[in-house]
């Protein structure tokens, strides 16, 4: 409706290809004396979604953005408002840098991106920009801005190197480390904006204008990712540590969720969130939030955890019911026979390329093969769909449809014609058989009628020989 799929005001229940990346590419210009541009296609790296928005980030480190995006208001000089558009549509702002992550909550963007044009390592400040409603965009005021505002608390001369960012619905959370050289690997997690349900993770109910720490986070704990629901918060730490806070325990429940222990009620600072068996996870990979719940994605990627809000079966446990605790998602389980088979396909891989390659052509072939006969066979019955049309037509006097397919020929694939027709009189009006009726006397009064006119041309044809004979 507002875009956020890339096509003009209908929705999409099934993937929709974005052509409007396909064929795109850059010149970069080659300072000699041809005079001559290299050509760059432009490839899709990373996306993420927000509240009626969505952005890409290309190869070359340019943000898109379509859907419900900041813009210009027309009413005010200074004003600022969100404009649809299902057109991706070039950052331009930050055209000349490198823009390495990004997030978005329902109508606010901030972006990690290079000092320079391209990205070092540590030297990324941090850009945010659309409403300011709550002081999600940590500029230090409530005004919204409709172009990119670098964070000072992250800009190109803070001790600290930003490395993610997470936005909720009216907050946003960043994780830092002190910048080289520095003693120890430490990171730090950063929050700001609304504070109502202790998302920020600050000990109040209090929004936050500008970037705060999360000061009961432990500073000896690695933080490898963030993620914010609508209204909570959580992180995990590369030794396998997991935090929550906000909504409902850190759990990111609504209020009238089924959470009835005794500890119940939101929580202001970061709450740890263990496992059944064991307190920590091993090898985290990333931790996600959606509105009302979390999944930690760790044993290298091989094991999923959730909880938080089980409605419509998000939480991937083979039922709707919510989730106190992380359980285990219903993933094809990883046998070290699985490991083993892994481990022996990585060292054939050398190998077996030159065969995988000519079995990806022969697979081409064959899928090109099929697609031409599919073709063919769609050709067949559309030309088949159409001669059904009319005749239906011609006898029933309506357009033909499913319902009209006989029941013997829709349940068994066999179809026995006197046995339908007899079903069909039988239950017709009479109405019906006097149209069946009157179809069948034209029908019956046009083949005696051709069959006279072939009679006479076939006696004048035996009359015209004998005649010539005779005279």
């Amino acid at each position: 409706m507002d875009g956020q799929l890339g096509m003009d005001g209908e929705n999409a229940v099934v993937p929709h290809l974005m052509e409007q990346f396909l064929g795109l590419s850059t010149s970069d210009s080659v300072t000699d004396d041809s005079e001559t541009k290299n050509t760059v296609p432009l490839k899709v790296c990373s996306v993420k979604s927000g509240g009626m928005m969505s952005l890409a980030i290309d190869n070359l480190g340019m943000l898109w953005m379509w859907g419900n995006c900041p813009q210009q208001s027309s009413n005010s000089e200074d004003g600022f408002s969100l404009v649809s558009s299902f057109t991706p549509t070039p950052v331009w702002d930050l055209h000349g840098h490198t823009v390495v992550k990004v997030a978005c909550g329902n109508e606010h963007v901030v972006a990690l991106v290079s000092v320079g044009e391209t990205y070092k390592g540590e030297d990324l400040v941090c850009y945010s920009w659309g409403n300011n409603g709550h002081g999600q965009l940590g500029l230090g005021d409530k005004e919204s801005r409709i172009h990119p505002e670098i964070v000072e608390t992250f800009n190109q001369d803070s001790p600290w190197a930003v490395y993610e960012v997470a936005c909720g619905a009216f907050h946003t959370a960043l994780i830092a480390h002190k910048k080289r050289p520095s003693d120890k690997l430490e990171s730090t997690c950063w929050t700001f904006g609304l504070g109502d349900n202790g998302q920020l993770g600050h000990g109040t109910t209090q929004s936050a204008l500008k970037p705060e720490l999360v000061y009961e986070l432990p500073r000896d704990a690695y933080l490898v990712s963030v993620d914010c629901g609508l209204f909570h918060t959580s992180v995990v730490s590369s030794a396998g540590d997991l935090w929550s806070w906000g909504m409902e325990k850190g759990l990111g429940l609504c209020p009238n969720a089924s959470f009835t222990g005794t500890d119940a009620g939101d929580a202001m600072s970061p709450l740890r969130i263990r496992g059944p068996q064991e307190p920590r996870f091993q090898d985290p990979v990333q931790v996600v939030c959606g509105a009302a719940h979390t999944v930690l994605v760790a044993n290298d990627g091989y094991k999923l955890w959730s909880w938080g809000r089980g409605r419509s079966g998000v939480l991937g446990t083979g039922n709707t019911n919510d989730f106190f605790i992380p359980t285990v998602v219903l993933w094809p389980p990883l046998t070290h026979d699985f490991k083993d088979q892994e481990s022996n396909k990585a060292t054939e891989e050398d190998n077996t390329e030159s065969k995988g390659s000519e079995e990806a052509t022969e697979l081409e072939n064959r899928l090109s093969s099929a697609m031409e006969e599919m073709k063919l066979l769609q050709s067949k019955l559309s030309i088949m769909e159409k001669y059904a049309g009319v005749l239906h037509g011609s006898i029933f006097g309506k357009p033909f449809t499913e319902e009209d397919i006989p029941n013997s020929l829709r349940n068994s694939g066999t179809f026995d014609i006197a046995k339908e027709w007899e079903e069909m009189l039988e239950s017709a009006d009479r109405s019906k058989l006097i149209r069946l009726e009157l179809f069948y006397r034209n029908m019956l009064a046009g083949v005696e009628d051709k069959k006279m006119k072939r009679r006479i041309q076939e006696i004048i044809k035996e009359f015209i020989p004998s005649s010539t004979t005779g005279s």
